[in-house]
């Protein structure tokens, strides 16, 4: 049961009983070529970095058909996933929470749980299951493709399959593209204050790096404002797993599942709270956070190409328009409630 709650993204059936340092090299060489071609396309075609790699990665997903890749793949998709979830506590302080206040601080809690909660129950409606649901919910309530990478390791290919994940994960990233363009017009056309055009961006925009732009876009002030409102919603991250894990453990099913299924954090998680505290405690070296930020961009960059690379895009075409019809309703919630909120402050 424990396996099943924190199910893992493999290829192959069964994994070897110890594998050698030079197994892992095809998959490993593969993804790391692919995502330098997505870095070099984003910085000199001013595209989504995220967008370019799950794009690259389909191209080359003929590549995971090959046994050879298999264990390179896995390991990029899940280790390398998991330090850069790690990485991201370096982002993170308690001053964060102090300088954005209580009342902010409690719009947006109140946002993301109104994001996901809205999301799972519209899934009835557009025939969806809810666990592919509650995947776009929180994805687009946190922090977007990063988000549904650590919230995927939760629920697993067993619940959502790696065509579906793979399709949420486009729908995000276009979504908050489109987002990054549109909001900040939609701000200055309801002449919204700086202070409020921060909220509302940072708020309901999915990527970090696309927040932060769109504030930055309307004025310098809403982008320092967009800035603190994002790497809250990021630090989020963490409770929001531990919640997603309770209700995993809880609906597996009868008091047996729930005796052997232990309610107990993945490392990944505790090492991304340890490091957010050890931020806050200490004051990390600049050089050493910037270090640490560039860090987990990679490996999730990394996370991204491979788990690409690992769907098969016979299923991708399978999917019909319903598939992202949870991600049209977080997006739109995540906004209504953000311009709603900017109305409190």
């Amino acid at each position: 049961m424990a396996a099943d709650l924190y199910c893992e993204m493999h290829l192959e059936a069964a994994r070897p009983a110890k594998r050698r340092w030079r197994d892992y090299l095809p998959g490993a060489l593969v993804t790391a070529i692919a995502a330098l071609a997505a870095a070099w396309l984003a910085d000199h075609y001013a595209a989504p970095l995220v967008l370019m790699g799950l794009l690259i990665g389909l191209a080359m997903s003929f590549l995971s058909q090959d046994p050879r890749t298999h264990a390179g793949l896995d390991l990029m998709s899940q280790t390398a996933l998991r330090i850069g979830i790690v990485l991201v506590g370096a982002r993170i302080t308690a001053g964060q929470f102090a300088e954005l206040g209580p009342l902010p601080f409690a719009l947006l809690v109140g946002i993301m749980l109104a994001v996901i909660l809205i999301t799972v129950a519209s899934a009835r409606l557009f025939r969806q299951d809810r666990h592919a649901a509650l995947l776009a919910g929180g994805a687009t309530a946190i922090c977007g493709a990063s988000a549904a990478l650590a919230l995927y390791s939760l629920i697993g290919d067993k619940r959502v399959d790696q065509a579906r994940f793979t399709m949420t994960l486009v729908g995000i990233t276009v979504a908050s593209a489109l987002a990054m363009t549109l909001y900040p017009i939609l701000a200055a056309e309801l002449a919204l204050s700086d202070t409020q055009a921060g909220f509302l961006i940072g708020a309901s925009i999915h990527d970090v790096a696309q927040a932060i732009g769109g504030g930055f876009s309307f004025s310098p002030q809403a982008g320092e404002v967009a800035t603190i409102v994002k790497l809250t919603r990021v630090a989020l991250l963490a409770p929001m797993l531990m919640l997603v894990g309770l209700w995993l453990a809880r609906a597996g099913g009868g008091d047996a599942a729930k005796r052997r299924i232990p309610l107990r954090l993945p490392w990944f998680i505790l090492g991304f709270l340890a490091l957010a505290a050890l931020n806050s405690l200490v004051a990390l070296p600049r050089p050493a956070v910037d270090a640490a930020n560039m860090a987990a961009q990679a490996l999730l960059l990394l996370a991204i190409v491979a788990t690409a690379m690992k769907a098969r895009l016979h299923l991708l075409l399978d999917q019909g328009w319903r598939s992202f019809a949870p991600i049209v309703v977080a997006t739109l919630t995540s906004f209504l409630l953000a311009l709603a909120a900017v109305e409190l402050m």
